[in-house]
């Protein structure tokens, strides 16, 4: 069986690091929440001034205060997509017969027998 050379990968094909991916979910989430907030603001003064069309105006607001949250907690645990698709790679890995060297278990690995005997 011929070993394939390690391929090292290009930073520029690197994911963003798990802090940077916290950090902008983070972001996204105290936006959306804030998004939130406004919308109860809005419906309080809205029922305060008894704006005209508030049949109207309160359903959409409530609508605002009840999707977001949910929204929001649906995008701040979301994760970045995969490069492929599991059952691709693993076609693929079959189809061609040779498995990337660093997938091989221990057993498989190539490895030098020391032979104790002189």
């Amino acid at each position: 069986m011929k070993r394939q050379a390690y391929q090292p990968i290009l930073i520029t094909d690197a994911p963003r690091s798990q802090d940077d991916q916290l950090t902008s979910r983070q972001r996204r989430y105290v936006a959306m929440m804030g998004v939130r907030v406004a919308c109860v603001i809005a419906g309080a003064i809205l029922v305060g001034t008894k704006a005209p069309l508030l049949w109207l105006w309160l359903p959409l607001v409530a609508l605002g205060m009840v999707l977001i949250p949910w929204l929001a907690v649906l995008l701040a645990n979301d994760r970045p997509p995969k490069e492929q698709h599991r059952l691709a790679n693993r076609l693929r890995t079959r189809a061609t017969e040779e498995a990337p060297p660093m997938s091989l278990t221990a057993e498989e690995r190539p490895h030098k027998v020391i032979d104790a005997e002189p």
